[in-house]
């Protein structure tokens, strides 16, 4: 699945962003307790993870199984920050809505022994490519021709009482 999107925080307005999302999955367990998620060292493409849900496995025993991930903040510093505190009995599973991180993410089980499911997407954003952007702007030409040529609709006459 990929889609575009005109604008991005990350790169300036004048021109337009690509954006492609893929599926992501990583199982954390006390054999595997981090995964760390990297985007390719491509110049023009910038990688996010945007995490949608936590889940306990199948064979999770009864404990608190802590879900934690480490990224940069706002100011460029590594920070970590709880995401979810599971436990079978009580929740399971946790939905995050669109959480979204730039690369690069740890994501870590702190506590427990798991299985953790941690799903969501991985996003690519570039800057769209010259001709993308014609094609498009010449679409958005046409159409806006299209408009133009439609006659405007006259309101109809009332006909007067005899």
């Amino acid at each position: 699945m990929s889609f575009s999107h005109d604008e991005s925080s990350e790169f300036p307005p004048t021109g337009g962003t690509k954006l492609e999302s893929f599926l992501f999955s990583c199982e954390l367990s006390s054999k595997v307790p981090f995964y760390i998620f990297q985007g390719d060292e491509e110049e023009d493409l910038e990688h996010f993870l945007e995490l949608r849900t936590v889940c306990l496995g199948e064979g999770a025993k009864e404990e608190s199984n802590v879900v934690e991930v480490t990224a940069m903040n706002h100011l460029g510093k590594t920070t970590s920050v709880p995401i979810a505190n599971l436990h079978v009995k009580c929740l399971p599973m946790v939905s995050l809505g669109e959480f979204e991180l730039k690369a690069p993410v740890t994501i870590r089980l702190k506590a427990g022994t798991g299985p953790v499911s941690v799903s969501g997407l991985h996003l690519i954003a570039s800057q769209a490519e010259d001709s993308d952007l014609s094609e498009e702007e010449e679409e958005e030409d046409d159409d806006e021709a299209e408009e133009e040529e439609l006659p405007s609709v006259k309101p109809a006459k009332k006909k007067k009482n005899q």
